[in-house]
């Protein structure tokens, strides 16, 4: 059975950093493409950013371009997203997952990590 746990939300200011983790248990995580994806209330979950198995490509949704950064410890099954200058349109709770092709999430979601940004 596949467990995604996220971790290291937080309230922080804007322009403020936080690094969110997720350790992924049930799954070959080395072999798969995987992202963070983040839901605001009332709104679709969005796929911010994505990382390939080996980490030679990345990608990320404009809005977060130059801010966030993704990263991976295959060894570890640990999955990073280092957030800097956070904006409040940044807030939302953080969920990890493998990505599929059309940008949707492979398994069952975790409890995501919320993040809050304020003004």
């Amino acid at each position: 059975q596949v467990q995604l746990v996220e971790s290291g939300g937080g309230l922080v200011q804007a322009g403020g950093s936080l690094r969110l983790s997720c350790v992924a248990s049930g799954l070959t995580f080395s072999s798969y493409t995987m992202g963070w994806f983040r839901q605001i209330p009332g709104k679709e979950r969005e796929v911010v950013a994505r990382i390939t198995w080996n980490g030679a490509s990345i990608s990320y949704t404009d809005s977060v371009k130059g801010r966030f950064t993704i990263s991976r410890d295959n060894a570890r099954n640990t999955l990073y997203l280092q957030m800097n200058s956070l904006k409040p349109e940044d807030t939302a709770v953080y969920y990890c997952n493998r990505v599929t092709g059309s940008s949707t999430g492979v398994y069952s979601w975790g409890q995501g990590t919320q993040v809050t940004v304020s003004s």
